[in-house]
């Protein structure tokens, strides 16, 4: 099955090109391995907090990048030299995990416990950007500006 056909949306659209290449990404089937699992969740009105399960991971074999509306989190194993497992249930591989921010979206901090990777998001508004009151004066022009409720 196909996702959405966006060919009129390009053709009608300026300045969306972000939003309409994260639509048809989320449209199509990738191979992509669901490794290592994690959880997205919201903790408040503007945070948010994601949790990768990375059992076996030391601080310094996790890499976090935060760029432009992208946070990339990658696990690489130091090798330990020569193992004879009888049985390896603890993944070791190296893994390589991508997630889109939307604007304004700031990587915090990142803490590791119990084998949980915990990376802490807050969107924040620039004040330029947040609504705000403008007065009403009856026979004079003047602007008051207050912060929105």
């Amino acid at each position: 099955m196909r996702g959405p056909e966006l060919a009129p949306f390009w053709r009608s659209t300026v300045g969306f090109d972000r939003l309409l290449d994260l639509i048809d990404q989320s449209t199509r089937w990738t191979g992509d391995d669901h490794y290592p699992p994690y959880n997205i969740e919201r903790i408040g009105d503007d945070q948010y907090q994601i949790s990768l399960a990375v059992a076996g991971f030391s601080p310094d074999e996790i890499t976090i990048t935060a760029g432009q509306n992208a946070l990339t989190i990658e696990g690489r194993k130091a090798d330990k030299g020569e193992r004879q497992y009888l049985y390896q249930g603890i993944s070791e591989r190296a893994f390589r995990r991508v997630f889109d921010l939307a604007d304004f979206v700031q990587v915090k901090g990142a803490s590791l416990d119990n084998g949980l990777l915990k990376v802490d998001l807050v969107r924040e508004l620039p004040e330029a950007m947040k609504p705000r009151k403008i007065a009403v004066i009856a026979g004079q022009r003047q602007l008051e500006t207050k912060a929105a409720a």
